[in-house]
């Protein structure tokens, strides 16, 4: 736990939170600005800033419960459809740094728009950064 960190305050039962799930690694709360009726957090435990520092161990137990906690918003409020979404460091919009998967219900009137406009790439740059992440043994 992290004494600074309010998803760590909510863990630990110091701050309020709407919790809709709980496991021995994972909590899942209501988010307090929700995107859409039913958008909810997923948290490990363990505190983590973010995917880089999560351990792999817990960022399958919070996949999981996110899986878990869509499934059961699906039987419960039936959205149309699901993003689940992690924002990583403040240029990706990380505003909270306890690494959390947002579990946001869609629905297919809600004012929720995709953030690029999906348009071809140039395939020269794509290919050029592939063999970059490929690296000399790709």
């Amino acid at each position: 736990m992290k004494s600074d960190c309010l998803f760590c305050g909510i863990i630990a039962g110091d701050v309020p939170g709407q919790i809709v799930d709980s496991d021995e690694h994972t909590l899942a709360f209501m988010d307090i600005s929700p995107a859409t009726p039913g958008h909810a957090l997923v948290v490990p435990r363990t505190h983590s800033a973010d995917l880089f520092e999560i351990s792999d161990e817990d960022l399958a137990h919070t996949n999981v419960a996110a899986r878990r906690l869509a499934k059961r918003m699906d039987e419960v409020l039936e959205p149309d459809g699901f993003n689940v979404l992690n924002s990583c460091r403040p240029a990706a919009w990380q505003t909270v740094f306890h690494f959390h998967l947002h579990v946001v219900p869609r629905y297919e009137d809600d004012p929720l728009k995709l953030p690029w406009v999906p348009r071809p790439g140039d395939q020269n740059e794509i290919a050029a950064i592939a063999e970059r992440l490929r690296g000399s043994d790709g």
